[in-house]
């Protein structure tokens, strides 16, 4: 168990912050009902694959062509999750793990400063027994695994995205193109997205408004029209990083100045495939559709 927090520590439910809707699904922010599930298309072209690193696993930088793809505009809901357990009745690794009795089951939660490993965590109750998602519909899904993305995705008609085909979409839709971090502040400094502003983990000033998790689409969308590609939570993606790791993006509301400079598309950091916590989540792509 202490590994695996360890890998956690890497980078409250809260109030909302700047709106992106008069009509929200639910909360005070956030994308309206015609704008949920919506996809947007993600054009082909060479990557710099790296370009900007601060982290040793971050580099080389390496030149790339990635072909184009369409990526959901939004991380996944609890709402869009929610249907796919209706309809299948999947359960996931977090609540399975729990039903077997395996040892170290449950999900890691952040409070109090510090990470801790519920057995009551889930997707559906987020942090530990008596929560619930109840009014948070278009919060993104989380505590969801490698596995538990891949079975939505398939069920939803998509996929993972790769790192590169991440990186090369969060890439594009930068506000600057030649300041990496341009998708986490403006020039001012004045948070975008998303993330910790503040002494991690014992100082967040919620600049941003929020000291958790945010409903999709609360900050503004970016050049392509993407919701929360830098910030809020952290992405799978479906490469591998290293044995029993796969590749997630994008940092979360834990990445702050003093130690998670992770609000980059260049960053990338390794997460245990079996395993999730409350602030890792995911949005799927597809492949373009035949003209």
């Amino acid at each position: 168990m202490r590994g695996r927090l360890a890998l956690l520590s890497l980078c409250a439910i809260a109030a909302c912050g700047a709106s992106s809707s008069d009509d929200p699904v639910s909360g005070s922010c956030g994308l309206n009902s015609a704008a949920m599930g919506a996809f947007v298309e993600v054009p082909g072209g060479v990557l710099q694959k790296g370009r900007g690193a601060i982290y040793p696993e971050e580099r080389p930088e390496v030149t790339l062509h990635v072909d184009g793809f369409r990526i959901q505009a939004h991380e996944v809901t609890n709402d869009q999750f929610a249907e796919f357990v209706t309809a299948t009745g999947y359960v996931t690794d977090a609540e399975r793990g729990v039903m077997e009795d395996r040892p170290g089951a449950g999900s890691a939660v952040f409070q109090g400063a510090r990470w801790h490993l519920m057995r009551e965590a889930s997707w559906k109750t987020p942090e530990g027994a008596g929560s619930s998602i109840e009014g948070k519909g278009n919060w993104p899904v989380m505590h969801v695994s490698l596995a538990d993305a891949e079975a939505y995705a398939a069920w939803a008609g998509g996929r993972l995205p790769s790192e590169e085909e991440w990186e090369h979409a969060a890439r594009l839709g930068l506000p600057d193109p030649d300041r990496e971090t341009s998708g986490a502040f403006e020039d001012d400094g004045k948070p975008r997205a998303n993330t910790w502003q503040g002494i991690f983990p014992v100082a967040n000033a919620g600049e941003d408004g929020f000291a958790g998790a945010a409903p999709v689409g609360c900050f503004p969308a970016d050049q392509l029209g993407l919701y929360d590609m830098i910030g809020n939570v952290w992405e799978w993606t479906d490469t591998p990083f290293a044995p029993g790791n796969n590749t997630i993006k994008g940092g979360s509301y834990l990445c702050a100045d003093n130690f998670c400079q992770r609000y980059r598309p260049a960053a990338r950091h390794p997460q245990e495939i079996d395993f999730s916590s409350n602030h890792i989540g995911f949005r799927i792509v597809k492949e373009l559709e035949a003209e």
